[in-house]
């Protein structure tokens, strides 16, 4: 993990993970792109959908995450933790998950060994040590299970110098705690906790992004975000 502190070029005021959720809750489903996390979960590898009964949504969010699951066609139990009440409620509101708690994504209190699938999209860069994240993930899987990862992508919180962060009901951006993880500090993680890497995109700001986002131009084609597929051997 690399200190955000010497990229960060902003210097908003930062706030915890639950609080900056629960602030940012309102407005989440219209700030954050498919393009930072499900367009890349799209590229991975897809596991036998019809065939995955449990899955552990870590950061679960406002739900997007298990709808795009649901549209999959996963029909059995999808059990979602999260630290913000603010977003728990947005993904009870969208009604997607089989439960949902409030709880850490490192200690989720879920059954271990009980899953066949885990996931998590764009939460990774609030954790100060990735080991515990990725352990507790192998934790709840069954003997060969899958461990989908969406992540902000170093390079970009590097080059951009930007925390992930929202607009306030004042107008002010509010930062919410961010790391910088390597790629290589991903599959160091992955592997300790007893991961097989099966693939690895990149998604790059593009005419798409461009559009959405104008002053991102002098960013085009750097990486933005990635996405991870690992299995439990």
């Amino acid at each position: 993990m690399l200190d955000f502190s010497a990229y960060d070029t902003r210097h908003y005021r930062t706030v915890d993970v639950a609080t900056g959720y629960d602030g940012w809750s309102a407005t989440y489903e219209d700030s954050v792109l498919d393009a930072m996390d499900l367009g890349l979960l799209e590229r991975l590898p897809p596991p036998d959908w019809p065939r995955v009964r449990r899955v552990a949504d870590l950061g679960c969010g406002t739900g997007r995450t298990a709808a795009w699951l649901r549209g999959k066609g996963v029909a059995g139990d999808i059990d979602g933790v999260d630290l913000s009440p603010g977003m728990l409620a947005g993904a009870r509101g969208r009604g997607a998950h089989t439960c949902l708690v409030e709880g850490d994504v490192r200690d989720t209190g879920l059954a271990g060994g009980a899953y066949d699938l885990v996931v998590s999209s764009l939460i990774d860069e609030h954790l100060p040590d990735l080991a515990p994240f990725y352990a507790e993930a192998r934790r709840l899987v069954r003997p060969g299970g899958v461990f989908l990862l969406a992540s902000y992508h170093p390079q970009f919180a590097m080059v951009s110098g930007m925390p992930t962060h929202y607009t306030d009901a004042s107008g002010e951006p509010v930062a919410i705690a961010t790391h910088v993880h390597l790629v290589s500090g991903q599959l160091r993680a992955a592997l300790d906790a007893g991961w097989t890497p099966v693939d690895m995109v990149e998604g790059v700001v593009d005419d798409a992004w461009v559009a959405a986002k104008p002053k991102w131009e002098r960013y085009r084609g750097h990486p933005v975000s990635a996405a991870y597929a690992w299995r439990a051997v």
